[in-house]
């Protein structure tokens, strides 16, 4: 690649030109996120539905009524806003990150924009994956670990809805049961959501530090047996203390940390052709050395 197709482009504007992009990129960003946040609120009851699913599967199970309460008369209002919040970011989320990639990118070498470009896109894409594993797979068996510790009562749904009197269970035992609210349900159904969609960024983040030159595939292989021991205890944090759900964030985790070295492994490889071919391998050695 010669010098002039790696030179930054041309956009040598006063501060106050940048600045004035800046306000208008921010502009952009609010205003798609105000689109996005309307739009979610007209579907925000489904979407609720969506996400009290693992909730409503583990109370079928037990043949208790899938219902959530709420106990002050703006609940269910601003669990609603506080979907629509976060559905209205991911809905704007391409439209800022490429408001923010236009403001950036002429500031760049062409070569750090064909470099760093492929992460911006990997990223809400693992974030996804990340997501979709929490709310189909750990979520149902955390809620399932949770509920089981209350008494399943059949009977407390139907007195709940009018159709068995008080009475007939005068004498029954002290009951423990779940009426889950729907704020505190719908937190913790986005705390694994959002816990699991950071983990999977994994590779991103790992990545990114070898290209910097910050990591690399041997030192990372080197902390393995500590890496062993973070994700374990991340594992006991973040989720249940249920050995099967931990067991399975922990191989989820590890192996992104070993598919992470080995991206960073082939990005030293890349960076060593590159060095190769433009005669500078041998003195980047003997500057190490």
């Amino acid at each position: 690649m010669s010098q002039a197709e790696d030179d930054i482009e041309d956009s040598a504007a006063p501060l106050i030109e940048h600045l004035a992009e800046l306000r208008t990129r921010l502009i952009r960003s609010v205003m798609a996120f105000l689109v996005g946040m309307v739009l979610c609120f007209t579907v925000a009851e489904p979407i609720l539905n969506f996400l009290a699913a693992p909730i409503a599967d583990v109370l079928l199970a037990r043949g208790e009524d899938p219902r959530l309460i709420f106990t002050a008369p703006q609940e269910k209002f601003f669990v609603l806003i506080r979907i629509s919040f976060i559905g209205g970011f991911a809905l704007a989320f391409p439209v800022i990150a490429h408001q923010m990639w236009r403001f950036v990118a002429p500031g760049l070498y062409r070569s750090e924009k064909n470099a760093f470009l492929p992460f911006v896109i990997a990223s809400p894409v693992l974030f996804l994956l990340g997501a979709s594993f929490a709310h189909y797979v750990v979520t149902p068996l955390a809620m399932n670990f949770f509920i089981g510790f209350s008494d399943a009562i059949p009977a407390l749904t139907a007195i709940l809805a009018g159709e068995t009197p008080v009475g007939e269970i005068e004498n029954e035992d002290l009951r423990t049961v779940f009426l889950g609210s729907v704020r505190e349900s719908l937190d913790l159904t986005l705390k694994f959501i959002f816990a699991f969609g950071l983990c999977f960024q994994l590779p991103v983040l790992l990545t990114l530090m070898g290209k910097a030159g910050l990591v690399s595939a041997e030192g990372l292989r080197g902390v393995r047996k500590y890496a062993v021991v973070g994700i374990l205890v991340m594992a006991a944090l973040v989720t249940p203390p249920d050995v099967i759900t931990q067991v399975i964030l922990f191989v989820v985790v590890y192996g992104l940390y070993e598919v992470s070295i080995q991206l960073v492994r082939w990005v030293e490889y890349e960076r060593m052709k590159r060095l190769k071919a433009d005669g500078l391998w041998e003195d980047e050695l003997e500057e190490e050395a």
